[in-house]
């Protein structure tokens, strides 16, 4: 059985916000500071007390913008 670290970043579901900061190319508190400050973002779920991001949906996001 192959174990999540050997699933590439880009087609795995969720991302840790460690794995999304090295994806996106934005800062860990970056990250962690846009997930406190948006209400129910629909990119986010809670592992728990970790947080994961939707990959997709928050690339959607992310193609929005002009800035970050």
């Amino acid at each position: 059985m192959s174990n999540a670290q050997d699933i590439p970043v880009w087609e795995k579901y969720t991302l840790t916000i460690e794995e999304a900061s090295k994806y996106f190319r934005i800062g860990e508190n970056k990250l962690r500071r846009l997930a406190e400050e948006n209400k129910h973002p629909g990119w986010l779920i809670m592992n728990v007390k970790r947080k994961q991001i939707k990959r997709r949906q928050f690339e959607k996001v992310i193609d929005k913008l002009d800035a970050i």
